[in-house]
């Protein structure tokens, strides 16, 4: 599929209050065949996600260290996390550490989680998961890992305002990029978006 249809469906998908807002752009290098092009994503005409470019205004982890101390992210623990841990320390764990040791635990394998889907980013095709995106569900796309499909899902127009007030505690576990175009979404809700 070329760009320009490309660019036209994924438009098409985006929340009317949201066009000309947020654009899909793509540089090419015509007379370089090896070289690969760019695409990218802009909110008011500023670069808000392309990984290569030192302006972008949002942070990219280099360590799964940082996303286990970034406070902004947060994760909830459940009862049988709790329990499991308590199992796995045989009685031996006192009851003020269990839900430390689950939350550490359970940062650790979300951080092993935002790392690996930032590093598919980084090496994936913006047309391959536009396409993706096209041909899933917008639930799909929603719960994801791919931190492209979900920018995708969150400024399409078939995603509401009360889907959106209910994705708030999950968006606290996604990536900042993620976390961007969700606050960008519910800026605009109040707008013409259904």
């Amino acid at each position: 599929m070329s760009w320009s249809k490309l660019k036209q469906q994924l438009e098409s998908f985006l929340c009317p209050a949201l066009i000309g807002t947020v654009e899909y752009r793509s540089t090419s290098y015509r007379y370089l065949p090896g070289k690969v092009g760019q695409c990218y994503l802009t909110v008011d005409k500023k670069n808000i996600l392309n990984m290569m470019d030192a302006a972008t205004p949002i942070r990219w982890y280099e360590t799964e260290q940082e996303i286990k101390n970034d406070p902004n992210i947060q994760v909830s623990i459940s009862d049988e996390e709790i329990e499991a841990v308590r199992r796995s320390g045989m009685g031996s764990i006192p009851e003020e550490r269990l839900q430390v040791i689950a939350r550490s635990r359970k940062r650790s394998e979300h951080a092993k989680l935002l790392m690996l889907a930032q590093s598919e980013l980084s090496k994936s095709s913006f047309v391959a998961t536009a396409t993706r995106f096209l041909a899933a569900s917008i639930d799909q796309s929603l719960e994801s890992h791919d931190i492209l499909l979900n920018i995708f899902a969150l400024v399409d127009r078939r995603v509401g305002k009360k889907r959106l007030l209910n994705m708030r505690q999950m968006m606290k576990q996604k990536h900042p990029s993620v976390q961007y175009f969700y606050e960008l979404r519910l800026d605009y809700r109040i707008a013409v978006c259904p």
